[in-house]
């Protein structure tokens, strides 16, 4: 692994999951002036090289050249940390030291480690809007800090998981915004708190506890929030998605003619099968009840839901076979998947009706509403409200300290 850091700063090591994927073969380059642990490895600035995977190894590659075979961890690691120093890993460059490991013995696995405020200014400009205002900004980077921060003696990656992380892809604004906060985190009674935040609460802010279950904190009220723009959705959805009577079945590509009516819906509904339980093809023939159980939480969240959903399975070897799910009286976040966030957006449902074969669902908001509203933060700015306005009023009770306070408590791990 890296080696130890010599200085104060505290350091983030973050797995490259989202940009690299997954992949047997990258294209690195180095900016400035890097080392690794085997003398036999020097990596010139500016070249590019093709970093593959075989039979479990790693092999190092500088254009035509022949490929050299590594022995042992791979590991650049600056001279100097400067925003001169620079890993480009896919044409994406990085700050820090970089580990190319090996997963399932045949993809490459970037682990990034670089100093907090550095991981910080690659961040936030990817979880808010750069050309929002500075104390929205400020407000965002207070949060992304606290998180960082009680995650930091973990491997994270730099998806949704956890947070955004872009490498040196940074803003003038958003970097400001980290600058002028150096080392502020947010805590309640001298422990970090959890720093959860979403696009838009719907006008209502959501307790923890009600979303995820565990403990309800106290930072965390329900209440009205008059900043927050609501954003209204919709979705529709049609009960039958392939009429079994229409089905050709003579036709030598009967299986690859079938079309659903709501195609991004069922690509989401497919997705989620094979991951529970339902591996090969999937085709979506109906969804012949989804309907909402009348208990909501103080917010005025849905809390529970029933869906059936009738499909053909083929499997592997050719053998088709009629299924059909049901889920009964259970909790919202285990249907919302099967939708899609991004078309099922909150929790916080106004309606959801049936009327010609045809679902139409109804809400407000983006995301659980748990914590800060990202556009609530924005328009508080808008009114003149600072940083830590907007902070104390999201997380009511919590105070903003030094990172470097003794009294804080920091997690183990």
């Amino acid at each position: 692994m890296f080696p130890t850091n010599s200085n104060a700063d505290e350091m983030v090591t973050v797995k490259l999951v989202n940009y690299v994927g997954n992949t047997s073969e990258l294209d690195i380059k180095i900016a400035g002036d890097y080392f690794t642990f085997d003398p036999t490895l020097q990596l010139k600035e500016g070249v590019n090289y093709t970093l593959s995977v075989q039979r479990g190894s790693l092999y190092l590659k500088e254009g035509k050249a022949k490929k050299q075979k590594i022995s042992g961890p791979f590991i650049l690691i600056p001279a100097s940390e400067s925003e001169g120093q620079q890993v480009h890993v896919n044409d994406r460059p990085y700050l820090g030291a970089m580990e190319f490991t090996i997963e399932e013995d045949k993809f490459i696995r970037p682990i990034n480690q670089l100093p907090l405020e550095d991981y910080l200014k690659g961040v936030v400009p990817f979880e808010v809007f750069s050309s929002w205002g500075m104390e929205t900004l400020k407000a965002q980077t207070l949060a992304a800090r606290t998180y960082a921060v009680s995650k930091i003696n973990q491997i994270i990656d730099d998806t949704i998981r956890f947070q955004v992380y872009g490498g040196y892809s940074w803003d003038e604004s958003t970097t400001k915004a980290v600058e002028e906060t150096k080392g502020e985190v947010i805590t309640f009674h001298n422990r970090l708190i959890e720093t959860f935040y979403s696009a838009s609460n719907g006008g209502v802010t959501e307790n923890n506890a009600n979303v995820w279950g565990g403990n309800p904190l106290k930072y965390f009220p329900v209440k009205e929030d008059p900043y927050d723009p609501t954003h209204p959705w919709e979705f529709k959805l049609h009960q039958l998605q392939i009429d079994l009577d229409e089905i050709m079945w003579d036709l030598q590509n009967w299986w690859e003619s079938l079309e659903e009516k709501d195609k991004e819906i069922t690509q989401s509904m497919r997705n989620w099968l094979n991951n529970n339980g339902y591996p090969g093809e999937i085709k979506i023939l109906s969804i012949p009840k989804f309907e909402l159980s009348n208990e909501t939480f103080e917010s005025g969240r849905s809390e529970k839901g029933s869906i059936t959903i009738e499909f053909m399975q083929r499997l592997l070897e050719g053998t088709v076979l009629f299924q059909k799910l049901e889920l009964k009286d259970v909790n919202l976040n285990r249907i919302r998947p099967m939708i899609g966030g991004t078309i099922f957006k909150s929790y916080l449902i106004d309606s959801l009706e049936v009327n010609k074969e045809q679902y139409t669902m109804k809400g407000r908001g983006y995301g659980h509403g748990v914590g800060m509203s990202q556009w609530g933060a924005h328009y508080m700015a808008e009114q003149g409200k600072k940083y830590k306005e907007i902070v104390n009023y999201y997380y009511p009770g919590t105070t903003i300290v030094d990172i470097a306070d003794e009294a804080i408590v920091r997690p183990t791990n």
